[in-house]
């Protein structure tokens, strides 16, 4: 599960990050920019972004339950 965290978890919540900070501070959509204002594919990114958030999230709450 450790693998899964630090190679697929871990890059699409950083990724999440940044686009959410462009936003908040400049106002600029990278994900949006790139795949087109609400199109099929954008929701599509977001969700799978929000997923790797919610798998990163339960897989340390696992890590920190084992200490």
């Amino acid at each position: 599960m450790n693998k899964i965290k630090n190679y697929i978890f871990k890059p699409l919540v950083l990724i999440g990050a940044l686009n959410w900070g462009l936003v908040g501070f400049l106002g600029f959509d990278l994900v949006a920019t790139i795949f087109g204002s609400g199109t099929y594919l954008t929701h599509v990114v977001y969700s799978i972004v929000g997923l790797a958030a919610v798998g990163y999230i339960l897989t340390m709450m696992s890590l920190s339950e084992k200490k």
